[in-house]
């Protein structure tokens, strides 16, 4: 699959833009600041429904102005469509020009992966990144992840608003039972998605970064979860009552869930490289775009914020190579020297637009 454009009106610094994409490489260049990353931002929008870099979407609208929009036409092997962003007073998303009753049902429409700057550092940060990288993953291949997922966090909450009653209003701990018995059957399918997609990692990434190490690196991925069955789980929760009573809040669960990555047996996070973690993610990503390639059939679009210069020029050849016949969408301060023929190059300048 492809994008053939992409329209912006009113979206961060943009008042209006259309710009129209190669099918192959497309190279976004220019100082800092003038707004190659909105771009990338747009499509990321339009294809998961949500913004990575804000949780306020209303950041997205130009400034003194009252509305954003962004409109992106794309093709797959079978069929054409347009997704329709807008922000204002509330978020509208349409597909094909009927407007969508939940951000879920766009998912899997334009399927992409994303490398940002901020990735190289989710093995050295908390375990929240790598659940939101994780979630985001599965929710393209299996939209009713996102259902699943919003249901255990509903749950959680009214458990955690419960637990503050039997504190300070002395509420019966018997109807904790109530919260426990839904957060389980969330939790099971939950556990049950992320498990099924780690191990497809586990079967790509192996291979994928010996070639990229050169053979130097033996790669591990664990996902570490409380979860082990429905049974277990509630027993899990029981056991932690007075404690979470306590704390307000529950402490036990797959909100809990994390992944952990080992080069050559020693933890990443703890022992890694500055060049081994962003091997490593290189290799997470590369294994998300094969599992996107073998269960759609179509190449996913790859969006590359300000990675390419981090790769030497070899490195950068080889990398392309492997990811030929995708869609490359590239942001970077200087013009990158790229043998491939087939690309366009945007030259970004912010000139109040």
């Amino acid at each position: 699959m492809y994008i053939e454009n992409i329209k912006l009106s009113n979206f961060r610094n943009y008042t209006k833009q259309e710009v129209n994409f190669d099918k192959n490489i497309n190279i976004f260049y220019g100082n800092n600041a003038q707004g190659k990353t909105n771009i990338i931002e747009a499509i990321y929008l339009c294809a998961i429904g949500k913004s990575y870099r804000t949780s306020k979407e209303k950041e997205v609208i130009k400034i003194n102005e009252e509305y954003s929009k962004i409109e992106v036409n794309y093709s797959k092997s079978d069929r054409n469509g347009k997704v329709k962003f807008e922000v204002s007073d509330k978020k509208m998303i349409s597909l094909n020009e009927i407007k969508l009753k939940k951000v879920s049902e766009i998912l899997g429409n334009i399927n992409i992966v994303l490398f940002n700057p901020d990735d190289i550092n989710i093995f050295k940060d908390g375990p929240a990144k790598r659940r939101r990288i994780l979630d985001v993953m599965i929710s393209q291949l299996r939209p009713a992840y996102v259902y699943n997922l919003n249901m255990y966090t509903k749950t959680l909450e009214q458990r955690n608003n419960y637990l503050k009653q039997i504190k300070y209003d002395n509420k019966s701990e018997e109807m904790l039972e109530i919260w426990e018995q839904k957060l389980a059957d969330y939790a099971e399918n939950v556990y049950l998605y992320r498990s099924e997609f780690v191990e497809k990692i586990k079967s790509k990434i192996v291979n994928i970064h010996k070639k990229i190490t050169n053979d130097k690196e033996q790669v591990k991925i664990e996902y570490i979860s409380d979860f082990i069955d429905k049974t277990e789980f509630i027993k899990l929760l029981e056991k932690n009552r007075k404690v979470d009573i306590i704390k307000g809040f529950t402490g036990k669960g797959i909100h809990r869930d994390d992944l952990k990555l080992y080069i050559n047996d020693k933890e990443i996070g703890i022992y890694g490289s500055q060049g081994q973690h962003r091997s490593s993610i290189l290799s997470i990503k590369l294994s998300e775009l094969e599992i996107i390639k073998d269960e759609t059939d179509e190449n996913p679009i790859l969006l590359l914020d300000d990675f390419m210069s981090e790769l030497d020029k070899v490195r950068r050849e080889n990398f392309l190579e492997d990811v030929k016949d995708t869609q490359i969408i590239i942001t970077c301060t200087d013009k990158l020297e790229i043998k491939n023929e087939k690309k366009k190059i945007f030259y970004v300048e912010n000139r109040n637009c």
